[in-house]
């Protein structure tokens, strides 16, 4: 029996999936394939939280399936070598995947639509992460935008101008076939004890308000646009004119995906050259210190705090932690954005390495360098009553909580230098 083959990835649900809905409409039965990639799993914890995630989803997709007389293939290894087995076991006439834009995704799906294409199988690569690809937010010459409030304005023209409906994923026939899920320890995990949250946009309507507060309820949705659970097409679909706050951020999360694409280098280098010769100081105590959350900073250590126990972190307290780690200790943000991709239960290498660049002053569309934030003051603007810190910091107050690792003033002055110095192009 001939049969097409959909091909999940960065989207874990049958609904709303635009390769799920394009399979269906191909007239072949379709079967329904995951694979635990053994690149990308490779050196993560055997409690890995975003692995635990994945798997639950997994577990409902492939209970949806059942009841439609089905299953999800989940297999795990090399990606290209695993397509090598299924096309001597299965007549696969044409396969339908959502595209990625990360610099390895693109390379391993370049890798298999080669080969599957050498055997005569048609690749379908759909858009689905995204509202507009790489491609459809562009300068009148054709260049990628390099900073963020003309893309901005670009973007929302052509999002006026558009029509962006959920799809419906209609009608269609499963490969009736029953495949056996394998437990996550099968796969050489284990259950994570953080747990990822459902997200919650009830509170939607007081976001641009309250966002900065770090003791409010935050929407929880980072980790689900990650792994696709929900698409960003019925995450707009439910946002009003009075969403507009939020709206920007999920505009800089499609901006940070098209300088990924277009400048790959910003993953271990500066998008901004002229800040190659900053002299890091790299001090791997007082690393190990802002790890541990024992920099002596309330805010700073009650988000890594966070950070450590939940695998997320508040927006405006990550932008406090990273730029205190890249210009109080003046320790190269690579390290930091490195431990957040170890972390955070939303990582995402585009917003992680855009928003570290962003705080550290080298990227893209950055902070000036000469931006210092006091997280003192940034505490007694967001977290005046203390609730958040005294909740990661309990013995904040005491005389058991560190002195600060380094007095503002002086690593403010000494930042400001460090960057001054290191090119002569800064003025």
């Amino acid at each position: 029996m001939k049969i097409s083959v959909s091909w999940l990835r960065r989207d874990l649900r049958l609904e709303d999936n635009h390769a799920i809905g394009k399979a269906l409409a191909s007239g072949l039965p379709i079967m329904v394939l995951f694979i635990f990639d053994e690149n990308i799993l490779k050196g993560l914890p055997v409690d890995d939280p975003r692995v635990t995630f994945i798997f639950r989803r997994l577990e409902i997709i492939n209970s949806t399936l059942i009841r439609a007389g089905s299953s999800l293939l989940c297999l795990k290894g090399n990606p290209v070598k695993i397509w090598e087995e299924l096309v001597l076991k299965y007549d696969i006439a044409e396969v339908f995947l959502n595209g990625d834009y990360e610099p390895y995704a693109l390379e391993r799906d370049q890798s298999v639509e080669a080969f599957l294409t050498r055997k005569g199988i048609k690749v379908n690569r759909l858009k689905d992460q995204v509202i507009f690809e790489k491609d459809e937010i562009q300068k009148e010459d054709g260049s990628p935008y390099t900073v963020f409030t003309p893309y901005k304005r670009k973007w929302l023209k052509k999002f006026r101008e558009s029509t962006v409906q959920v799809i419906k994923t209609g009608t269609g026939l499963y490969f009736p076939v029953t495949h056996i899920l394998p437990s996550l320890c099968e796969l050489g995990f284990r259950k994570s004890s953080v747990h990822v949250r459902d997200y919650d946009l009830s509170r939607l309507d007081y976001y641009g308000e309250k966002r900065n507060f770090p003791a409010e309820k935050t929407t929880q949705l980072g980790p689900h646009l990650r792994f696709g659970t929900v698409s960003i097409r019925q995450v707009i679909s439910w946002l009003d004119p009075i969403h507009e706050v939020f709206l920007g951020e999920l505009i800089w999360r499609e901006f940070f995906m098209q300088i990924l694409f277009y400048f790959p280098k910003v993953v271990d280098r500066n998008f901004n050259y002229r800040y190659n010769g900053i002299e890091w100081k790299n001090d791997e105590i007082e690393f190990k210190r802002w790890c541990t959350g024992e920099t002596g900073y309330p805010l700073v250590d009650a988000g890594m705090r966070e950070l450590n126990s939940t695998g997320y972190m508040h927006n405006r307290v990550r932008m406090v932690v990273a730029g205190f780690l890249c210009k109080h200790l003046l320790i190269d943000w690579r390290w930091g954005e490195a431990y957040f991709s170890e972390k955070l239960v939303d990582y995402e290498l585009s917003s992680n390495n855009g928003n570290w660049q962003w705080a550290a002053g080298t990227g893209c569309d950055a902070a000036p360098y000469f931006r210092v934030f006091n997280p003192t003051a940034q505490m007694m603007k967001f977290d005046k009553r203390l609730e958040y810190v005294r909740t990661w910091v309990p013995e904040y107050g005491q005389a058991k909580y560190p002195e600060p690792i380094v007095q503002h003033n002086f690593a403010r002055e000494r930042a400001i230098a460090a960057y001054k110095a290191c090119s002569s192009n800064l003025w």
